[in-house]
């Protein structure tokens, strides 16, 4: 299993795929049928290539359904490219692969574009992976299980304004813990990200205007330290004392991360409470019943609720001008949200990630069963 890369333009050189080939002789298991998965029945004459690209935030959970599909499906070869979000939807609006990963729904202008890519037929929206974004640091010798921040403290560090972990702002939040003078490097996403436009948005919404700038996938400050991607960050921030940054959940590794204030109390990551605030949050003003966009409450004060949190959604096209994608494409979505799919990702040897609600899997079920072929 290989790893690849690219910016949203596509033009940084590829460090591999990550692919896992499903050999034709493999076994096939049954897990069900319907909203409860993909049944071998009839996904096991299923042949084929189905190429996908997008968020690394979901990499590790993908590697999971790749893995579990190949049980159901033998002869279909599966693929997906970490490239990030914005690279995911751009190669997908291009018909470069048939479904893409974005922790980003898409944008007025991009579903203009899935008109035409989708053969005259529209895109399809569905969040199948929900997983906190956690805020990773990198300050050894502190003895605590979680540095508490609040929003509007975690929005001066990250607009350089906080520059010592030792700062009165910290102090006053973590009373009894030891913090050391030590520079603060702030660390963001090089690439475009949907993991990046999550976090921003987070700042701007609960931050009570601490963050001057709009949410975007872009970092809005330049220069200071970066990484490419998921793991680019993790990296940078792993060999840096004084580092923070954000990251998906699953990939906090042995990095210290933040319980992030919320109402009165200080609430740590966990996919629990992650689902909690997603269930809370409203759908956005022009979801459909294709698109099931959600509108994430980033200024909940429920208790138990992490706000901190990202949907990725798999995108994919209502209509294709091939029999063998529109089949390919239906039997791997509907296996990714069945109850088996979601409980694999939800595996903390897999991502960790919050396992989407009964309800939300009916409505995906629906728009997925819509997929057809030209006629």
């Amino acid at each position: 299993m290989k790893l690849s890369r690219f910016t949203r333009a596509g033009s940084a050189a590829a460090v591999g795929v990550l692919a896992l080939t499903l050999a034709a002789c493999s076994s096939s298991t049954d897990s069900g049928g319907g909203a409860d998965g993909a049944s071998s029945d009839s996904t096991e004459d299923l042949t084929g290539t189905l190429a996908g690209a997008g968020a690394s935030s979901q990499e590790k959970a993908v590697a999971g359904w790749i893995a579990g599909f190949g049980d159901i499906a033998p002869g279909v070869t599966v693929s997906y490219d970490a490239v990030g979000s914005g690279g995911g939807r751009e190669q997908f609006l291009s018909g470069a692969t048939q479904f893409a990963g974005s922790d980003a729904a898409l944008k007025e202008d991009e579903l203009a574009t899935a008109t035409d890519r989708c053969f005259g037929g529209e895109a399809i929206e569905v969040p199948l992976y929900i997983s906190p974004i956690a805020v990773i640091y990198n300050l050894p010798g502190v003895d605590t299980e979680h540095l508490q921040l609040s929003p509007e403290t975690l929005a001066k560090i990250f607009n350089r304004e906080i520059t010592t972990w030792n700062d009165p702002a910290i102090a006053a939040e973590n009373e009894g813990v030891e913090l050391p003078a030590t520079a603060i490097i702030p660390v963001n996403r090089s690439d475009e990200s949907g993991t990046t436009e999550n976090f921003t948005e987070y700042l701007e919404a609960a931050s009570n205007g601490a963050w001057p700038h709009e949410a975007s996938g872009d970092w809005p400050l330049s220069g200071g330290q970066s990484g490419q991607g998921t793991q680019g960050v993790v990296d940078t921030v792993t060999g840096a004392e004084g580092a923070i940054g954000y990251a998906d959940a699953s990939r906090a590794g042995d990095l210290g991360t933040v319980a992030i204030k919320v109402g009165e109390e200080y609430v740590p990551f966990s996919p629990e409470a992650a689902a909690k605030v997603v269930d809370a949050s409203p759908r956005a003003a022009d979801a459909t019943d294709k698109r099931l966009v959600v509108e994430i409450d980033r200024t909940t004060t429920e208790a138990g609720a992490y706000p901190l949190v990202l949907i990725s959604y798999s995108i994919a096209c209502d209509t294709y001008d091939k029999a063998e994608d529109a089949e390919n494409v239906k039997a791997y979505l509907t296996y990714v949200a069945s109850e088996e799919g979601q409980a694999r990702a939800a595996e903390p040897s897999v991502a960790g990630s919050a396992p989407i609600s009964d309800a939300l899997r009916t409505e995906v079920q629906a728009a997925l069963d819509s997929i057809t072929v030209t006629s």
